[in-house]
């Protein structure tokens, strides 16, 4: 445990661990001494001669004195490592998750990261804080008095050390018989807080279809099995505690029998026996702790795994041209791409120039969304290259490429801040002119107009407050007011009604001439005006070319644009009887 809590200690804080370190050990050994100070002590008061216990009674009050100071100093120096550490595991991890590819981050690992940075560092904290010395110790002071006893007589000595090798192997395996709930509950917790945050995010979906309670079976489920993942532990727990503590008194009571035995025989003095009692009866206590701080210690030895597994993810290599050659282009050169296993570009190639529109087409799972995606550098293509600005995506630094690029996704996300706020992230020294012009031409100032507070309404975490619409247009103004010479949209106006989709799209269609702009989207006569259109199939480009030409050709364009007009006509209606 030591060796995995240097591991994640900063290397700035690590001479300050080591030396935390070295005064636990320095407590616990100056702790065994003043037990064993007791015999010298001892042996001349009981013969009547206090004159000769002085000297000793004086060392005894010295090393008493000393061991009070020490702890307090490794008491306040473990917290504070604590709360370093604490503080250096998140920024670590922190300055370690914005290297990592996008594409690494999705729905199944929010719940992991979530449960071992809040959970999971509590955990591991606490070990400086509270649980390192009470282990240390409890092992260490006993061992320093067995190894004194030694000098005061050798087979009291010896029965404390063989009493201590039997309550280690009994502590190893009370420790392995509770680490195997280990996995299970951990497990579980991250499942846990997976549906917990599902739960709370996702509350008018809930709420539409009367899943709000007892029905969620999904959150219902997880909680349930946290709860049977720690009763099984509490079992293994309560079975390995009652061994462990049946082991200690067994030997307290073999340790005494030993001790009146050789008392009794006038092999050994008074003094030595009392140094025994005092020994046996202060550290009981300590002993039966050891295997409840030993099986928090294994807990926090599984978070920092879980952490560790983190920092082991490679990021990206980092490129280092920080300004690409030219301003606004897109090509993509023989690329192909796949998840895993599993191929889902082969062989793409196209160009985007400066002033044009783009948009992508095809059948849901296509890869249009992959294809924006790669432009972004979420993941590296697996053949071929793509390049922005005339440079390879590989080669440009994070910053320099993300400054290329505005986007704007399916999934919007708006933070617990106001509108303005969150336009002004797309560019935070854009004016509040400059900030208008993008929200009027996104249509959000509609939005500020119905809203409270105008300009200065919250509009709560993930933008709960606002419609899908209205989330998605303050997107758009977002990308609008960075001013990038890219801009990647991806099904931008699904989330629109047909007079505000007419907008953004006349508003993107005045952007193009600016900038590049690459569109994915499903309702192709948003499109219709596009320079280019690229028409996706199973991984490949069947098609490319303008709306006229696509549309006097045969092929899946032609297919999807006589699907949509004829899906115009369609009504839901409902008989009531």
């Amino acid at each position: 445990m030591i060796r995995k809590l240097f591991r994640i200690v900063d290397p700035a804080d690590r001479p300050r661990f080591l030396r935390w370190i070295g005064l636990i050990v320095l407590f616990s050994v100056l702790q065994g001494s003043c037990v064993l100070l007791v015999v010298p002590v001892l042996r001349p008061l009981l013969a009547g001669d206090r004159a000769a216990a002085m000297p000793w009674l004086a060392a005894l009050a010295l090393g008493t004195a000393a061991t009070g100071a020490v702890f307090y100093v490794q008491a306040v120096q473990g917290q504070v490592i604590a709360d370093a550490l604490l503080l250096g595991m998140h920024h670590r991890v922190g300055d370690h998750l914005a290297r990592l590819p996008l594409g690494w981050f999705g729905a199944n690992r929010m719940g992991r990261l979530t449960h071992s940075m809040s959970q999971g560092t509590t955990n591991i904290i606490a070990v400086p804080a509270h649980l390192m010395q009470p282990v240390i110790s409890g092992a260490l002071t006993p061992a320093v008095v067995a190894v004194g006893m030694v000098v005061f007589d050798l087979r009291l000595g010896a029965a404390l050390l063989v009493a201590g090798l039997l309550l280690l192997v009994t502590h190893n395996w009370a420790q392995s018989a509770m680490a195997r709930s280990f996995g299970a509950i951990d497990h579980a917790s991250v499942e846990a807080a997976s549906r917990v945050v599902e739960f709370a995010r996702n509350q008018q979906v809930l709420r539409a279809f009367g899943r709000t309670g007892a029905d969620n079976k999904l959150l219902d489920d997880a909680i349930v099995g946290q709860r049977r993942a720690y009763g099984e532990l509490n079992r293994r727990a309560v079975s390995a505690l009652l061994a462990f503590s049946v082991a200690v008194q067994a030997a307290f009571v073999a340790l005494t029998a030993v001790g009146v035995v050789l008392a009794l025989g006038g092999s050994l003095d008074a003094a030595e026996l009392i140094a025994l009692l005092v020994l046996v009866t202060r550290f009981v206590g300590p002993l039966l702790e050891i295997v409840d701080h030993g099986a928090a210690l294994r807990m926090a030895a599984e978070d920092i795994d879980r952490i560790d597994e983190v920092l082991a993810v490679r990021p990206l290599p980092e490129g280092a041209v920080e300004r690409p050659s030219s301003r606004g282009s897109v090509r993509f050169e023989n690329v192909s791409f796949g998840y895993g296993d599993r191929t889902v570009l082969r062989d793409i190639g196209f160009e985007a120039r400066p002033g044009t529109l783009t948009a992508i087409v095809g059948p849901s799972g296509a890869g249009k969304t992959t294809m924006l995606r790669l432009v972004a550098r979420f993941w590296d293509v697996d053949a071929g290259t793509v390049w922005v600005g005339g440079t390879d995506v590989r080669d440009l630094t994070t910053e320099a490429l993300m400054s290329q690029l505005a986007m704007v996704f399916q999934d919007v996300y708006l933070f617990d801040d106001t509108i303005e706020a969150n336009i002004r992230l797309g560019r935070p020294d854009a004016t509040v002119d400059e900030i208008r012009a993008a929200a009027r031409l996104a249509r959000v100032d509609e939005i500020i107009d119905r809203l409270p507070d105008g300009w200065n309404t919250r509009v709560g975490e993930g933008g709960v407050s606002l419609s899908g619409g209205e989330r998605q247009r303050v997107s758009i103004a977002r990308a609008l007011i960075k001013q990038a010479p890219v801009v990647l949209l991806d099904e931008a106006t699904a989330a629109l009604d047909p007079d505000n989709e007419a907008a953004v799209a006349a508003a993107l269609r005045a952007l193009a001439e600016q900038c590049t702009v690459l569109v994915v989207a499903h309702r192709l006569h948003t499109v219709a005006s596009a320079d280019q259109i690229l028409v996706l199939d199973e991984g490949g480009i069947v098609q490319r070319g303008t709306h006229a030409e696509l549309i006097d050709q045969p092929g899946r364009y032609r297919d999807f644009w006589r699907e949509r007009e004829r899906a115009k006509g369609w009504r839901v209606t409902a008989g009531m009887r």
